[in-house]
């Protein structure tokens, strides 16, 4: 999966009325993938220490899980539930779960769009986009109106999820008063231009708060279609390092959260490239598994889980000092 760049199509906006009529209703804790009062045991499962939980909040968007050629729905449904399963027994627990112990955690349900609807030449991929905006918009509202009380806040997301947060940077946070309760913003997964946010600042160190992070991850034999095409000249850090060091070596990497369950530390060195990423491939019993996968799109997270992990905590507690 490779995805435009952020902002990559004009979302109507100014029609608050529109999203106000199509998107889901989230007064309804059924609409809530998680909520503090209402963590899914396999996210529940991988938070240790809740201490940050009186200080912040993280508002977390999970990408396209809806990739299948055989789907041929827009828009998948909040009721699906092959879509929640996915979303409650990979999503939350193998990329939420990086987030989770930064601050009290919120992660909608929402109608995401189909893979195809960033390729394909259709108006409806567009409108898919803009339905799935909807939902993380009101979901958002509703999480200001109702839960937030002023609190600092992380966003998080990645694709699909990334692009949604990168839209609500704009018209929520940039140049805007909730910009002073931003910590932090985990944009993996899309193209960002470094221009695109007028206010908010590509971070370049770890304890930096204020602004976001991006990165999109390459094997050494770089996808060159897709990296020429959305990545080149975009904005990226080094997720090991949180800064723009070209290479850090593996003996700095915390931990990439595999399949099962356990945590591999130094595991690859990270090479920061124009716009992008590349690792080394991981060896012993992700070898295998390398070999058949075209980019590491789909591992922006879970790669470099225990390094997020570490820094969301960092940078809740940085914003806290100041």
């Amino acid at each position: 999966m490779r995805f435009l760049t952020l902002l990559f199509l004009y979302l109507p906006i100014i029609s608050t009325g529109l999203y106000a009529q199509t998107a889901a209703d989230y007064s309804l804790a059924q609409n809530w993938a998680a909520l503090p009062q209402q963590i899914p045991p396999d996210l529940k499962s991988k938070i240790a220490d809740t201490s940050l939980h009186a200080i912040a909040d993280v508002f977390y968007v999970y990408p396209t899980l809806n990739t299948a050629k055989s789907d041929f729905r827009w828009n998948v449904p909040l009721e699906d539930a092959s879509q929640r399963g996915k979303v409650l027994e990979t999503a939350l627990p193998f990329q939420g779960s990086a987030f989770a112990e930064a601050g009290r955690f919120y992660c909608p349900f929402y109608r995401s769009a189909h893979l195809r609807s960033y390729y394909v030449d259709d108006p409806k991929g567009k409108e898919a986009l803009a339905l799935a905006y909807a939902d993380v918009r009101a979901a958002f509202l509703y999480y200001l109106a109702h839960y937030n009380q002023g609190r600092p806040i992380i966003l998080a997301g990645h694709s699909q999820g990334s692009t949604h947060c990168g839209l609500l940077l704009q018209e929520f946070f940039d140049g805007q008063p909730l910009q002073q309760q931003l910590i932090v913003a985990y944009l993996p997964g899309v193209g960002i231009f470094p221009d695109q946010l007028s206010h908010i600042p590509l971070l370049t160190s770890p304890t930096q708060t204020g602004g976001y992070v991006t990165w999109n991850t390459f094997k050494k034999r770089i996808d060159r279609s897709a990296y020429n095409k959305w990545y080149k000249g975009r904005a990226v850090v080094n997720p090991v390092s949180w800064t723009l060091e070209p290479l850090v070596p593996k003996e700095t990497h915390k931990g990439f959260l595999y399949v099962d369950n356990q945590v591999y530390a130094a595991q690859f060195q990270t090479h920061l490239i124009d716009g992008a990423i590349w690792i080394d491939r991981p060896k012993g019993k992700f070898f295998l598994m390398s070999l058949t996968m075209r980019n590491y799109h789909i591992g922006d997270i879970n790669l470099f889980w225990q390094d997020i992990r570490e820094n969301a905590r960092l940078r809740v507690q940085s914003f806290n000092e100041k």
